[in-house]
């Protein structure tokens, strides 16, 4: 802490920072806050790879294969909280850094500047800064001294503006950064109240649009789905055709890759080979391949 005693400015008292405070709140930028367990959920099931293990695995119940529906049921729900604990730490990282990243600021209260937390920041507060430092809230010049500001974050402008007490723009704003010079500045807006909290705001109501690659993805996704159901469809009929059997037909369709069909019928228990040949194995004529018959 400095003792201030060339700008005659004492800036607020302790009260008075407490008593802004409970009337404006703090600083800090609130927004729509998403829930990423939710969403991750929602997006997990629409996958057509988990849709497609889950109608699998309840086909599975529905026939009386317990073992396999529930070791499909258990693959699914691993796969998936592994999905959903890198998710959340992915999340909590993003946090720690905007904590990390939260810069400190220097107010003049009492009579002595002050290093504090930006968040901290109350209306009312003689904010002091010097060159390359962040601004941390809304505020008016009061005192400056070859005082000059980037504010490319809110106009584009890659070149800095000067600016005095006495000037017609005598206003800094949340967000730019100092380039020369330093200057005081009584705050007048904090968190959601600056300009940039207000764009903040405005920019929630703007929908998001796919990227062109997301789109090829997602183009690409639905030309697969479509070619897997209508293969799905034939295996199906073709082995509905010879199980007749609803259940062990869908059980077929979902593995297309599969082996061999079994098939009993009049006694012989027949084995569709990868080449389509019937070849029965029991008493009989069924001891004998398609060709010996």
């Amino acid at each position: 802490m400095t003792k201030i005693d060339h700008f005659n400015i004492t800036g607020l008292t302790t009260e008075e920072v407490e008593e802004s405070r409970k009337l404006h709140g703090q600083n800090v930028l609130f927004f729509k806050r998403e829930n990423g367990v939710i969403d991750a959920i929602k997006s997990l099931a629409k996958e057509p790879m988990v849709i497609l293990l889950l109608v699998a695995a309840a086909i599975y119940l529905i026939s009386g294969d317990t073992g396999d529906a529930v070791f499909m049921a258990v693959a699914i729900i691993l796969v998936a909280a592994i999905s959903l604990y890198q998710d959340s730490r992915s999340r909590n990282a993003l946090e720690k850094l905007k904590n990390y990243t939260q810069p400190n600021c220097k107010v003049i209260r009492n009579g002595v500047t002050q290093e504090i937390l930006s968040e901290e920041l109350v209306i009312g507060d003689c904010l002091m800064v010097e060159e390359g430092a962040l601004i941390a809230a809304d505020g008016t010049i009061i005192h400056s001294n070859d005082f000059s500001v980037n504010e490319s974050l809110l106009t584009g402008e890659s070149l800095t503006v000067y600016k005095t007490a006495t000037a017609s723009d005598n206003c800094v704003y949340k967000g730019t950064t100092v380039g020369s010079g330093l200057a005081i500045a009584r705050i007048t807006a904090i968190g959601n109240e600056t300009k940039l909290g207000q764009i903040g705001k405005s920019l929630e109501s703007i929908a998001e649009e796919l990227t062109p690659l997301e789109i090829q993805i997602h183009h690409f996704v639905k030309k697969m789905v479509t070619i897997g159901v209508v293969v799905f469809l034939i295996v199906w009929l073709i082995n509905y055709t010879i199980s007749k059997s609803v259940l062990d037909s869908l059980l077929q369709g979902t593995h297309p890759g599969h082996e061999y069909l079994t098939r009993r019928n009049s006694g012989c228990i027949y084995h569709i080979h990868g080449t389509g040949c019937l070849a029965p194995h029991e008493n009989g004529d069924c001891g004998k391949t398609n060709e010996d018959r």
